[in-house]
Parts: C-alpha cells; sequence; structure tokens
C-alpha cells in the first residue's frame, strides 16, 4: 500500500507542475529574433601600453567594437537583460594577450553584492566572465571570472567534465564601483589560452554576467536550455591577426619552513626548497613538472571509522595532481592518490614474510613524491594528448628480531614509476573517442600493472541523443611467484540530452579479474548491471518556482557466477527552487528484495543477505543571499529485519557577518540500530556483529578577508564515532545469521580532532605568502570493553600526549621568463 501511495503521489505532483510550465510568456517571443543568429565581435590592435586598473581611459578602449545585448541563461532562459542592466563588452590585443572591459550598468549600485572570498569562490557576490575557445571548435572552453570585490574564478569546461576549477591561470584583472554599476578590466595573457599558430584567428567567446541579488545569469550569445551542449552556443571573436607569441616559460621557486612539536618526538624544524616549471611547448602543449615537491601546507585528510570492506577514497589536494587534469581523467581510471600513497607492501603482507622472532618496528605510512611531469594540450584537429609520469622513493620498514635485538631494513615500496597516457580526438564538436593507458611499473620482485581504456562519448549533431561507453583492459603482473590476472570491463549508455523530458539506459559488465587499483581506485568486480532514469525539469519559471526537476531512478546488480541479486535500487526525487531562492527538495529508496553482499565476508564465494528496506530524506537549503542562511538534511533507511535502522541529519547554518566575516558550522550524525558487520574468522566460521554505530561530526569554518589579497581562515573538525556489539552471529552458506557463542570481539571508539588556522596573502599575480598553523591528534582505533559515552571526557581525551602542533611558512613565487630576462 505505501508504494502505491507514493507512485500515485509522484503523479500527481509531476502533474500539477508540468501544467503550470506549458505557457510561454510574451518575452520569450520577443526573444527570438535577438537569437537566432551566432553573434560575432570584432577586436582591434593596441599599440599602446594598458594599466589593469578598472578605468578603461585608454585611447584604444574608446575605438573598439561593443559587445551589448545580454539574454538570460538562468532561471527565465531567454529574456534580455533590462536597459538599466545594460552591459557593454569590449576586447583589444596585443602581442603578449588580450584585453576586456566591460562596463556593467546596475541602476542601484549600493546592493550589489561583492562579498570577498578565497579565489576560485564566487561568495554571496555579483561576477563577470569571459569564456575563450581558441579552436571555435565547440568543445573546450577556458573560463575567467572576476567578482565585483576583485575576487578571481578561472575553469576550463568542456560538456563531458562541466566546470574544473582546480585549473589555474595566471592573469590580471582590476574592478571599480562606480554611480552607474561596476567596472571590469582584465588582462588575459596568451599562456593562459590555448588556439593554433595561424597567421589570421577565430575563435569561440562568450561573457557572462550574475546579478545575485536576482539569482540571474546572463550571457552575451544565448544560451538555450533545451540544448545540451553550452560550448557550441558560443558566439565567435575575429580581429586577432598575425600576433606573436612570446615564449611560454614560467618558473615557480618556493621555499618554506616548518617547526613541528609533540611530546613524544619533541620540537624539530625543516627547510625545504624547490621549483615548479611550466614550459609552452608550443601554442597547444604545455609542460608542467615539479622538482622537489612540497606538499606540507595542503588540506588534511577527513578520516573517518571505515567499517567496510573496503578502503576509504580521499580527495586530492595537491595542486600539481588537480590542477587541468581532465584528459588524465577520461576513463576515469586514475586515481592520483595513489601516487605517494600507502606503500603497496601492506603490514599485513609484511606480518606473514617476517621471521618467527620478528615484530614490525617502524612501518612508513606513506611513500615520498621524487618528482612528476605532465603534459597536455589539443591540436587545431581536436586531438587531445597528456601524459603524466611520477616517481617514488624506495620505502624500508623497519624489523626487530625480539631474541638478538638486531633490525634489519625490509622493502615495502620499491623504487616506482607511474604514468598515464591519454589520445582524445574530438569531432563535430560535440563527440569524442579516447585511447587511454595506465602503468605502474616498480622495482625488483614487486607488482607491475598496465591497464589500457577505449572510451567513447557520440552525440547527435543537434545534441538531442548520446552514446557513450568503454571498453577497459587490465593486465597485472601480481607480486613474486603469484600468478598474473587479467580482467576487463566495459558499458555502455544511450541518453536523451534535450527537452524538458530526458532519459538514460545502461549496462556494465566487470569481469572477475578486473584490478586498476595500482594506479585507480574499483571497490567492486565480478557484477553486470542494467540501470535506467528518467527526469523532468522545468525549462522556465513558473508562477511560483524558479526551477524544479523530478527523477526516477532504478539500479540493478548481478553476480556474476551465481547471478544473485547482489545490487537493487528504486528512487524518485525532486528538487525545487522557489521565487524566494529557496531550495528544497526529498527522495524515496526502495529496495523491495533481499540482495546478497559478496565482499564483507571476505571469503571467496561467500556473501551475507541484506534484507529489503525503504528509506527517504529531505533537504531545505535558504537563500545564501541573506547573512543567515541553513541548510538541513534528514534521512532515514528502515529494514525488514527486527529492529535494523539507520537515521541522522545534517544540520549547516552559516552567517555572513558582512562582506569580509563569514563563519559557516556543519554538524553531521548518524546511527545504525542492529546494523550487522563482519568483527573475525574462527577457522572456517565467518563471525558477524549485531551492533550499534553512532558517528557524529562537528566542523566550524571562520573567514576573515582583509581585501581580495589577503585572508584569513580558521577551519577545525572534530570527529567521534563508536561501535557497541550487542551479539555475535555465525554467517551460513545460505548467507544468513544464526547467534554464535563467540565473545572475543571488543567494542570500538575511534576520535579525530584537528584545527588550521592559515594567512594567505597573493603578494602578486602567481606569487603567493601562506603561513599555517595546524594541531592535530587522534586516539586511533581503540578496542574498549566499555564506552564513555560523555562527549566532553572523550573530547578531552585527544589534548593530551597525541596532540601535534605545526607552525609553517611558505613563499611561491611567479617568474616570467620574458620578464626576468629583461632584468638580467
Amino acid at each position: 500500500m505505501p508504494y502505491r501511495l507514493i507512485i500515485i503521489f509522484a503523479l500527481l505532483f509531476s502533474k500539477n507542475i508540468y501544467s503550470q510550465n506549458n505557457s510561454v510568456s510574451s518575452p520569450e517571443k520577443q526573444s527570438n529574433s535577438l537569437t537566432s543568429e551566432k553573434k560575432k565581435l570584432n577586436t582591434i590592435l593596441s599599440n599602446e601600453r594598458i594599466l589593469i586598473d578598472g578605468e578603461l581611459n585608454e585611447g584604444i578602449w574608446q575605438k573598439a567594437e561593443v559587445a551589448t545585448n545580454f539574454i538570460m541563461f538562468e532561471p527565465d532562459n531567454g529574456i534580455p537583460i533590462a536597459q538599466n542592466k545594460k552591459s557593454d563588452i569590449k576586447i583589444v590585443y596585443d602581442n603578449e594577450a588580450i584585453y576586456i572591459g566591460a562596463m556593467l550598468n546596475d541602476d542601484q549600485p549600493n546592493k550589489i553584492m561583492r562579498e570577498i572570498t578565497q579565489r576560485d569562490d564566487d561568495g554571496s557576490s555579483d561576477f563577470f566572465g569571459v569564456s575563450v575557445n581558441g579552436y571555435n571548435d565547440g568543445q573546450q572552453e577556458f573560463r575567467f571570472y572576476v567578482t565585483a570585490a576583485g575576487v578571481q574564478l578561472d575553469c576550463n569546461s568542456n560538456s563531458q567534465t562541466g566546470e574544473d576549477f582546480s585549473w589555474d591561470a595566471i592573469w590580471e584583472s582590476k574592478t571599480k564601483i562606480t554611480d552607474k554599476g561596476w567596472i571590469v578590466e582584465m588582462r588575459i595573457p596568451y599562456s593562459a589560452l590555448r588556439f593554433s599558430k595561424e597567421n589570421i584567428q577565430t575563435w569561440g567567446i562568450n561573457f557572462l554576467r550574475q546579478i545575485r541579488r536576482d539569482r540571474q545569469l546572463y550571457t552575451w550569445t544565448h544560451i538555450d536550455n533545451k540544448k545540451g551542449s553550452f560550448e557550441q552556443q558560443a558566439g565567435e571573436l575575429h580581429g586577432i591577426e598575425n600576433i606573436k607569441t612570446p615564449t611560454r616559460l614560467f618558473l615557480f621557486p618556493y621555499a618554506s619552513v616548518y617547526v613541528s612539536s609533540d611530546k613524544k618526538n619533541g620540537t624539530k624544524t625543516e627547510l625545504k626548497g624547490g621549483l615548479d616549471i611550466k614550459y609552452g611547448i608550443n601554442d597547444a602543449f604545455t609542460l608542467d613538472a615539479i622538482l622537489v615537491p612540497d606538499f606540507g601546507q595542503t588540506a588534511l585528510d577527513n578520516q573517518i571509522l571505515n567499517l567496510g570492506p573496503f578502503e576509504q577514497q580521499f580527495n586530492e589536494n595537491r595542486p600539481f595532481f588537480t590542477e587541468g587534469t581532465d584528459l588524465f581523467n577520461k576513463g576515469d581510471l586514475f586515481y592520483s592518490r595513489r601516487i605517494g600513497g600507502k606503500p603497496s607492501l601492506r603490514r599485513g603482507r609484511l606480518n606473514q614474510e617476517k621471521e618467527t622472532n620478528e615484530i614490525i618496528d617502524e612501518y612508513p605510512s606513506k611513500v615520498n613524491l621524487l618528482n612528476a611531469l605532465k603534459i597536455s594540450g589539443r591540436t587545431k584537429g581536436g586531438l587531445g594528448i597528456g601524459f603524466l609520469n611520477a616517481i617514488t622513493q624506495k620505502t624500508e620498514a623497519t624489523l626487530l628480531d625480539t631474541l638478538s635485538q638486531t633490525k634489519r631494513k625490509a622493502v615495502i615500496e620499491p623504487l616506482s614509476n607511474f604514468s598515464i597516457l591519454t589520445l582524445d580526438q574530438r569531432f563535430n564538436k560535440n563527440s569524442s573517442v579516447s585511447l587511454v593507458n595506465t602503468n605502474v611499473t616498480r622495482d625488483g620482485e614487486f607488482r607491475d600493472a598496465n591497464v589500457t581504456a577505449l572510451v567513447w562519448d557520440l552525440n547527435t549533431k543537434k545534441n538531442t541523443f548520446n552514446l557513450s561507453g568503454d571498453f577497459k583492459y587490465s593486465n597485472v603482473n601480481e607480486y613474486k611467484n603469484l600468478d598474473d590476472r587479467k580482467g576487463y570491463n566495459t558499458s555502455l549508455n544511450f541518453a536523451e540530452t534535450s527537452g524538458k523530458i530526458r532519459f538514460n539506459v545502461g549496462a556494465k559488465y566487470v569481469s572477475k579479474e578486473y584490478d586498476n587499483n595500482d594506479l585507480g581506485i574499483n571497490f567492486i568486480t565480478n557484477y553486470s548491471s542494467v540501470f535506467g532514469n528518467m527526469n523532468y525539469r522545468m525549462l522556465k519559471p513558473s508562477e511560483n518556482l524558479n526551477a524544479f526537476r523530478l527523477n526516477w531512478n532504478v539500479y540493478t546488480e548481478y553476480e556474476n557466477i551465481t547471478g544473485k541479486l547482489q545490487g537493487l535500487n528504486l528512487n524518485t526525487n525532486y528538487h525545487f527552487t522557489t521565487k524566494k531562492n529557496n531550495g528544497y527538495g526529498f527522495g524515496i529508496n526502495s529496495k523491495p528484495v533481499n540482495t546478497y553482499d559478496f565482499y564483507s565476508p571476505g571469503v571467496e564465494g561467500r556473501y551475507v543477505t541484506i534484507p529489503k528496506n525503504y528509506g527517504a530524506w529531505v533537504y531545505y537549503s535558504s537563500n545564501y543571499n541573506k547573512k543567515f542562511a541553513v541548510d538541513i538534511n534528514p534521512y532515514f533507511t528502515e529494514y525488514f529485519e527486527g529492529d535494523r535502522m539507520e537515521y541522522g541529519i545534517s544540520f549547516g547554518p552559516r552567517y555572513r557577518l558582512n562582506n569580509k566575516i563569514s563563519f559557516r558550522l556543519n554538524y553531521d550524525f548518524g546511527k545504525q540500530n542492529s546494523d550487522r558487520g563482519l568483527v573475525d574468522y574462527q577457522g572456517d566460521d565467518i563471525i558477524y556483529a549485531q551492533r550499534d554505530v553512532n558517528s557524529s561530526t562537528l566542523a566550524l569554518s571562520t573567514k576573515y578577508a582583509l581585501n581580495n589579497k589577503m585572508t584569513i581562515n580558521i577551519n577545525s573538525r572534530y570527529y567521534w564515532s563508536y561501535v557497541q556489539n550487542d551479539k555475535f552471529l555465525s554467517l551460513q552458506t545460505d548467507g544468513t545469521l544464526i547467534d554464535s557463542n563467540y565473545t572475543n570481539a571488543l567494542n570500538q571508539d575511534f576520535n579525530t580532532w584537528n584545527i588550521d588556522c592559515s594567512y594567505s596573502w597573493w603578494i602578486a599575480p602567481g606569487s603567493q605568502l601562506n603561513m599555517l598553523y595546524r594541531n592535530t591528534s587522534s586516539n586511533g582505533l581503540s578496542e574498549i570493553q566499555y564506552i564513555d559515552k560523555n562527549v566532553s571526557h572523550n573530547f578531552n581525551t585527544l589534548f593530551g600526549d597525541k596532540l601535534q602542533h605545526t607552525f609553517s611558512i611558505s613563499l611561491r613565487y611567479f617568474l616570467d621568463y620574458n620578464r626576468a630576462k629583461s632584468w638580467i
């Protein structure tokens, strides 16, 4: 009965929303004449020096052609911009860069929102942006944004992966608020762009403007949201001729000092220095290299108590591995945390190989990165080439003989080479076929691995339908005398990608021996899946809503050998935004039959039954434009197995005191009642526990921006999770669990704490000074008989002998070879 009510409600609700959106407003009809042709803008050569000061007072600006008549992208797609918000844009160029001048009218300049944030964060601010495609092929764009507070954002973007803000370029900008609105002036050097060597250039171009208080986004050329590709609908920039681009060679020398202290090791000081290089091989390809890398100030990993059969996946925080890596992410084969990650010979395997009287005295938790380089770019013919290579250091553990008290070294990671090569051919302005290869070669008898993938993403000319898929083949030369493993992974998807109603259907097959975990990450193999989804989206605002989307999804997964159903998910979810820009959503999930988990038992051929279940979630996100805003997201899942259930809530208030100071709190709580989880093995018997799991995370972020070049940030996180076993169960061969007399497993308790206080100053374009104080603590995973559930007690245990302090100062300076040459 509940399922019938859910289906009826979903159909009725979607019908009502659809009926509100059938009519076409007269402004849309009026805008059709503005959007039928591709817009063109002509630029002119400048022979005078242009000072980036937000004034636009050089004579050349008066001669340049104007791009105007912006059109709304969202929420009311296709509506011309109001006259009192008129936007006039001009472009000029010389042999080093293009220059953009934007006059953005606003009849209420005192209401222009301009929160000061860190780079690549627009916060609650108006912004202006330019999107450049040097090949005018409708494929990849480089986008440069600047907020009304003068904060820079930049990214590269394509229709397959969207915007990637991890990419950073070096360019200049200046903004100025006037009594008529605000002015933007930009200088984007050719080194930040990619284009052909032709004497006469034609580039794809578009301009974007956000009016934050109204949550409206405008573009110069109309971007029709019924079509699937933003990049293909750009205008054209003409007039760049016979430019002589300078040598693109940039040096980034750095120096840093670290002072660390803890009760066990005392205080120690470490000095580091090194050099990063960026070299333009030609106008299309760039080489990046890091020599003597220093990642000491990267953000910490948010560790959790991991009770599942798979490793915890962490975000990449090292800039070299996040910037401009879109080519390397083709085929989803690259997990950069493998480079300089944990040793390949894990502690458990080393325990098996040590001598009888030996114990592990020292075991390094990570491998040092020696150096890395990457080459990436794209030819005029649309061929993208990406090559990345990294070398890691030989790493040894120390073994102690408890009888003789002698020590010896054991190699847990030899000198290793990691590489990835991608060839990505784009065609028809919206499609691509890619060949990707990853390779890991380790010195000596250690494991080597090679994975090759063919990936395709094909779209019809009008971007109405998409056919995508891949075929991946892995070949692993196992450790020492173990057998080699060869496997494959293939998928195929078909989707409609335009209009109000869209769908996707697909299938996947992964063989048992497929393994890409040496340079990628993959948790499960030996399965087949079939899946599909359908969604309805509102393309124009209705009387009550700015945006609405309704999704239906189904996913099924089968173990290849037995054919048993190991995954099933049926869900529907709704998301909508009101006229006051408050966001709401809710969803219903269901697994109406039992499924089978082949992974948590850890023994080949064994599985545990997961009972059928259902769940729901809701969220509310208030308008971030207001000084106080809040996000709330409660959820629950109910199992058809005794009193087993999961529930939790995320609560995130935020407060913006002014344009310089803001606070953000996040609290996450989750509880699993009568959960079932693996705890031990007794001979052939696999022991599970019926247990309660409680997890809480409290994080507080504070930002104080002195100006758009200097910020102070304080970020803290406290995480606490504990497991209390109620009783123990024995896994049967049919996947069921029965009572066991096992009593050895203890309860588990895990606490972590960290706080980062940082000062960042962009002393010049591309040059940054960072000061960081960090303290961290963790009680590790402790197994105890009784858990003290007093929050203050568990928090206080972290501030004892285990507390570690680190203070560091790092200076990274940008040197342009052309300017350095003139100095010399």
